[in-house]
């Protein structure tokens, strides 16, 4: 599939919207889950874009910027996981592998925005001290406005203008090499729940992980609504479990 003019800039002015949200994080609308829904329609094709959410947000589930750590941008992420994989005709997980390094190249041009708007720090600092609202929102705004511009370019320029580049080099690439990247793709959703659970995971909890692990895997099911009624079972039973030790339990109905 070719990626359209139109299609261009609709993904652009999505990437555009969803950047300003995860600066202002506002309405978390910059989450992969999100994002991938967003550009399966705008391709048209919203069930690649629903595959490619789960497999991506799980990834990045656990991953989050600490001090000076700054991990791959999910937004760039999400968008060419989705085009790369209508664009190559690549499975999922490989077209999200293959989408890591526009994570990595957006993350380059993130710091280097933020090294810019640095040096504007003295002048918020007198800003401050001056109470000039006004300055302070020109500079806020001024933040805000390059992050679009800067994901709106990346975007237009990654999703539409080189995509002949993509896809000749994604066809160049030996069977061993795509088949990695699959590989590759597949493992990251894991890695990504596995730090998740690293911090949040607890010992009293474990037995619920085992059971849901074991009812999705091992026994035959169409669809993921079981599983997650499954989860929903669990957290009433816990919710209970809490509210009986604290001496909050009720016999009223719901």
């Amino acid at each position: 599939m070719e990626v359209t003019l139109l299609m261009g800039i609709i993904i652009t002015l999505i990437a555009m919207v969803v950047a300003l949200d995860s600066s202002l994080e506002g309405f978390f609308i910059f989450r992969p889950i999100i994002v991938c829904p967003l550009i399966g329609l705008a391709v048209g094709d919203l069930e690649t874009g629903l595959l490619a959410a789960g497999i991506v947000e799980l990834a990045f589930a656990g991953i989050t910027a600490v001090g000076g750590v700054v991990p791959p941008d999910a937004v760039m992420t999400s968008i060419m996981t989705v085009v790369l994989a209508k664009t190559t005709g690549q499975p999922v997980a490989a077209a999200f592998a293959l989408a890591v390094p526009f994570g990595l190249l957006a993350q380059f041009i993130g710091n280097i925005k933020s090294t810019v708007l640095s040096f504007f720090n003295k002048t918020a600092d007198r800003y401050a001290k001056e109470c000039n609202l006004n300055g302070i929102m020109k500079l806020c705004i001024f933040g805000m406005t390059l992050t679009v511009v800067i994901y709106g370019v990346l975007t237009f320029l990654s999703v539409y203008v080189a995509q002949d580049a993509l896809v000749e080099l994604v066809n160049m690439m030996p069977e061993w090499l795509t088949h990695g990247f699959s590989v590759a793709g597949g493992l990251l959703p894991a890695i990504g729940f596995a730090m998740l659970l690293r911090v949040i995971l607890k010992a009293k909890y474990v037995p619920y992980l085992l059971a849901g692990f074991l009812f999705a895997t091992f026994i035959p099911i169409d669809n993921i609504l079981p599983v997650a009624i499954m989860g929903l079972a669990f957290a009433l039973l816990e919710y209970y479990r809490v509210n009986s030790t604290k001496g909050g339990e009720t016999n009223e109905g719901i």
